[in-house]
């Protein structure tokens, strides 16, 4: 049996036992980002990549009009249907519910359904376990009710579900990157335009590794909110200032030093971060697209920087995590990944280094913190699909 058939069997088992009923199964990888963090909500650029953890969705259609969910995970149950009225819940079925009704507006009919719902993607660690759900979700809805919706169309889906339904004022990087994954790629995305352009990542004996902190966080009840309300609040004062700027991606560097005697203390800092980390991602693109990893790495290391220091989005674990592999002869960078105030870094490292970074980063980790973080490798992974079953 090959892994995926493993991997599938038990969600078909699964959904067999719990709905007395022949399934078909969708899935939808996480992500880990780059580099290009904070820029999306702002029109800039970003750079993630699909990874390997996915998300899995058996469905079967009803008739009845109910959407009846299961999660493996939580090992909860739960039903609603769409003639309800919208309640936000502050919960897991917010995601899914709002997927339907974010389908629903499209035009899609959402039927009536049975949803078994498993996953690899660890919560809240950065690695956007929640586009993952809404385009695994939103794919099994989009194919049982008929609709032919595009991978691409499926991500803005997601993306409305999250801002309009769940309340977390997102960009569309999540969604596009578990829509549009393409295996042994990153995907370098204009925010702006929603153009995406899969980029190659090397060939060489290096590898991406992801360290989850174990530190949970969760965007609506954070300051992801609250760090976008203040690019807001730095754009409106630039406009009051005669700047006609329709968004932050508009700013040049050139004019930072400019901009910092109108706006105060912290949206110049934020302002900051947003117009270099958009230098930083575009230059990254141009560094792997010529082979120069030593020049991806320091733009890895300068984004963790800006992350920590002028956003302000990092977090103690993050930064341990960060500096211990930047002192590893070979890593090449490192930064957090993610909306952050905890979650993940991703480390670019000499693959013959990989098995001496764990060991490292475990020690220093533990020393500190009294636990394990949690470290894997990443690899570049397709995008939402249905399963054969």
């Amino acid at each position: 049996m090959s892994d995926r058939a493993a991997r599938l069997a038990p969600v078909i088992a699964g959904f067999r036992d719990r709905f007395r009923a022949e399934p078909r199964v969708f899935s939808a990888p996480g992500r880990v980002n780059l580099i290009g963090e904070h820029t999306d909500y702002n029109d800039g650029f970003v750079l993630p990549m699909a990874i390997a953890e996915r998300t899995y969705v058996a469905a079967a259609p009803r008739s009845d009009g109910t959407i009846r969910v299961y999660s493996l995970e939580l090992k909860k149950d739960r039903s609603f249907k769409l003639s309800d009225p919208w309640a936000r819940r502050g919960k897991w079925l917010d995601y899914i519910d709002g997927v339907a009704r974010a389908l629903t507006l499209r035009g899609v009919n959402v039927p009536g359904a049975d949803l078994y719902v498993t996953s690899d993607v660890p919560l809240g660690a950065g690695l956007s376990s929640s586009a993952a759900l809404e385009l695994a979700v939103g794919l099994a809805f989009n194919a049982l009710g008929g609709g032919i919706l595009t991978p691409h169309e499926l991500a803005l889906v997601g993306r409305a579900a999250e801002n309009d339904f769940v309340g977390v004022r997102s960009g569309a990087m999540d969604q596009l990157a578990s829509a549009l994954g393409r295996e042994g790629h990153a995907l370098f995305i204009d925010c702006r335009s929603l153009e995406v352009t899969p980029v190659p990542l090397p060939k060489d004996d290096v590898r991406f590794v992801i360290c989850d902190t174990g530190v949970r966080h969760a965007h609506a009840n954070n300051g992801y909110n609250e760090r976008r309300e203040e690019c807001e609040r730095a754009l409106a004062l630039l406009r009051a200032a005669g700047r006609p700027v329709q968004s932050l991606r508009e700013v040049g560097i050139e004019e930072l030093d400019a901009l910092s005697r109108i706006l105060p203390e912290p949206l110049d800092r934020r302002v900051r971060h947003v117009v270099r980390e958009n230098a930083r991602t575009t230059a990254a693109v141009d560094a792997l697209k010529r082979g120069h990893l030593a020049g991806f790495g320091r733009l890895m290391n300068g984004s963790h920087a800006s992350l920590r220091d002028d956003y302000e989005v990092s977090a103690p674990e993050l930064d341990l995590v960060v500096a211990q592999a930047q002192r590893d002869p070979g890593v090449i960078g490192a930064r957090m990944t993610g909306g952050g105030f905890g979650g993940s870094a991703v480390i670019l490292v000499d693959g013959a280094d990989v098995e001496n970074l764990f060991d490292s980063l475990t020690r220093s980790f533990s020393e500190k913190f009294r636990r394990k973080p949690d470290l894997r490798i990443a690899w570049a992974s397709e995008g939402v699909r249905e399963e054969p079953v």
